[in-house]
């Protein structure tokens, strides 16, 4: 009801298309601690260090995620918008707006999906924008219609982390010992993110031994009710299984990225997929599922796709649970001999990713 009546109150966007010529402004969850989040302040960050003069307009608030702060400012007159928010809420993000902001503007949708399907809410976002942009070829085949607007592949910047000073003994973890992490946001789908996957695969690699300890680095774990109590039961039950649940500075996070064996990401769905990245500009050893929107840059030495099957998506969560979705199974055994791969001789197996910045100009000729 909320997005039926925010549609029918958004103000209409310019039709024809305007040439976009005039203000550059991305509008998203700057203030919001979230995947959604971070995406927005990386593409602003992008945008801005490509030469472009970006102005912000944060939409945390009122879009209800996460405290009320100052409202969004968009300058008037014709330019373009970048509006980083998923198609069912861009009717209200242009509503929260206003009116003199959208007027003239070329609104180009920022649109974030983990499925090969579009929930059919999301008809709605078609309507609100001129262009899409997506980060993979694998959000672009859900985002394509033969008469919506043009989806852009535009993949985030992702520059090299900068670690803070801390080292293993900082976060509580031995020096001896073989460690892989897995970084992931529980208040997301932790079907979608499948931590329990991650510990089964570890669990087979290693038993429990105590030399050999899977990490698992979380937030919002009160969030996410009975299917974290779930992941906490079975980490509990496995004694070289260690939960940091906790929101950690970026250069703390990528501390113990560093401070890591090799990255661990079992996830059913990705959409680009931060952490796989994150850990390839590291130089740190991954093990992902082959699948979904990481495929477009994992390859090479230190990387290794683990094979999966395609099952019908099913979460608790619901936010994934779409009839006639499909998403992957990865191969638990696959992973665990990965696993076992790389702690018998990590040194060799570094990748070394550079991941330059798209041509933002062009894209918004």
């Amino acid at each position: 009801m909320l997005f039926t009546a925010t549609a029918a109150l958004a103000p209409p966007i310019a039709r024809p298309e305007p040439p976009g010529r005039g203000s550059l402004t991305v509008a998203g969850y700057f203030s919001a601690m979230t995947g959604l989040g971070m995406a927005a302040r990386r593409l602003h960050v992008g945008l801005q260090t490509a030469g472009l003069e970006a102005a912000m307009a944060d939409l945390t608030g009122p879009l209800r995620q996460g405290p009320p702060g100052p409202p969004p400012q968009v300058p008037d007159g014709p330019g373009t918008l970048l509006v980083h928010v998923n198609a069912p809420m861009l009717p209200w993000a242009l509503l929260a707006l206003g009116r003199r902001a959208v007027a003239g503007k070329r609104v180009i949708g920022v649109w974030n999906w983990e499925l090969p399907v579009l929930p059919a809410d999301w008809t709605r976002g078609f309507r609100a924008c001129h262009r899409i942009w997506v980060a993979s070829r694998f959000v672009a085949e859900a985002c394509r219609r033969a008469s919506g607007a043009p989806v852009a592949v535009v993949p985030y910047p992702v520059p090299r982390p900068c670690p803070s000073g801390l080292r293993r003994a900082d976060f509580g973890l031995p020096e001896d010992a073989f460690v892989a992490l897995q970084v992931f946001d529980a208040g997301s789908s932790l079907s979608r993110k499948n931590p329990l996957g991650a510990i089964a695969a570890h669990r087979a690699a290693f038993g429990d031994s105590p030399c050999h300890l899977l990490v698992l680095k979380t937030q919002n774990a009160a969030r996410a009710g009975r299917a974290w109590a779930e992941v906490a039961a079975a980490a509990t039950a496995t004694a070289n299984v260690r939960v940091i649940d906790q929101v950690m500075p970026e250069a703390d996070l990528a501390a113990l990225m560093l401070a890591a064996d090799a990255v661990l990401s079992l996830h059913r769905a990705e959409g680009f997929g931060f952490v796989v990245a994150e850990a390839m500009a590291l130089g740190r050893p991954v093990v992902a599922t082959g699948w979904s929107g990481n495929m477009d840059f994992m390859a090479g030495p230190g990387t290794f796709a683990v094979p999966w099957r395609s099952v019908p998506a099913r979460d608790p969560q619901a936010t994934y649970d779409l009839p006639g979705a499909t998403w992957a199974e990865p191969d638990i055994a696959a992973a665990a001999a990965y696993l076992r791969r790389l702690a018998a001789d990590p040194a060799p197996q570094t990748p070394s990713m550079v991941f330059p910045l798209p041509d933002y100009a062009a894209l918004l000729r």
